[in-house]
């Protein structure tokens, strides 16, 4: 089968495409999922970079989401033969997913609804409950909120989220025209550039300067930092770009000053809970049901795999990226 793999740190081009044994099943509660779509995150093109807060031993292969079939069981599987599932590999510490096949324990199975494509599956995972939780921590219901990246995997169904939780007004900040559309097709009231010069005051002007309840941020860095005079006193940032925090001194007493709170928001701590199965079970009745819609901006091949990481890498992808193998069509 294949998978692609790295040998070394750099650019797109050390993404190779690798054939190995074909994967067995060894124990009787594993399964063997044919990958019908995985998940392409930005923290991976770190990773390939050796820039993210963990160094992956080499050889590595990216892929901790993946949707597929189940192709065989063991004996004490459960799941049928057949059955379509999702794999959040990134809950039990796995990784692989740029792959034809996977083996897994049956555990780490959720059934995906037949309603639900394999590669809204994906996009439901990582990014979905990332966009769940956000809105669990820090409710916009009756709120304006501010959604930096709307264009991007979180930013989509966050603004989806937001819309359904009852915000009151969403602004939603990203970089292109076509990014901005998509914003406004989803919920969004207002869709600002924040590559014009003047998009701190445009969003001023869209709260008539009183600044906003929430500030979701995905970006962080100094751009992160120059939201918080956007928050209104008691205002929250939800902050959710880890490892790129940047706020100095002088942010955080204005911070202070304004009685304004951060919270950071981090995946995994969250998933501690017991309580994944039961989050994305009710993120895929809200896809089943054409409450919310993930966002697929590209699909690549597998071989593709170096071409998905420079979009991403470009910051030119729309919605989620996902690679499936050449033989399938979206399911």
């Amino acid at each position: 089968m294949k998978i692609i793999q790295i040998d070394e740190f750099g650019d797109p081009a050390v993404l190779k495409v690798r054939e190995i044994p074909h994967p067995e099943i060894r124990a009787d509660d594993e399964v063997l999922v044919r990958i019908h779509a995985s998940g392409v995150n930005f923290f991976e093109v770190l990773m390939r970079r050796n820039c993210y807060a963990v160094t992956p031993p080499l050889p590595a292969c990216f892929g901790v989401e993946v949707a597929g079939v189940i192709e065989a069981a063991g004996l004490g599987a459960a799941l049928p033969v057949g059955s379509r599932v999702a794999v959040p590999l990134f809950a039990h510490g796995r990784d692989g997913g740029y792959a034809d096949y996977i083996v897994v324990r049956e555990a780490a199975c959720i059934p995906l609804p037949d309603a639900v494509p394999f590669d809204a599956g994906v996009a439901l995972q990582v990014q979905g409950l990332t966009a769940l939780h956000a809105v669990r921590q820090t409710s916009p219901k009756g709120k304006s909120v501010l959604v930096t990246a709307a264009g991007g995997g979180v930013g989509t169904l966050l603004i989806q989220l937001a819309k359904q939780s009852g915000a009151r007004r969403i602004v939603a900040l990203a970089g292109s025209q076509e990014k901005l559309l998509t914003a406004l097709s989803l919920g969004a009231d207002v869709a600002i550039s924040h590559r014009d010069d003047d998009w701190l005051a445009q969003c001023s002007a869209t709260v008539r300067g009183d600044g906003f309840d929430v500030v979701y941020d995905f970006v962080g860095g100094d751009f992160g930092a120059s939201l918080v005079p956007l928050l209104m006193p008691m205002g929250t940032l939800l902050f959710g770009a880890l490892g790129r925090f940047a706020l100095n001194t002088g942010t955080i007493n204005m911070l202070l000053e304004g009685g304004r709170t951060v919270k950071g928001l981090a995946l995994l701590p969250l998933l501690a809970s017991g309580c994944l199965q039961q989050d994305l079970a009710e993120l895929f009745e809200l896809a089943a049901g054409g409450q919310i819609a993930p966002v697929i901006g590209e699909r690549f091949t597998l071989d593709q795999a170096a071409e998905a990481h420079q979009l991403i890498e470009a910051r030119a992808s729309v919605g989620k990226i996902v690679l499936e193998p050449s033989a399938f069509s979206p399911g």
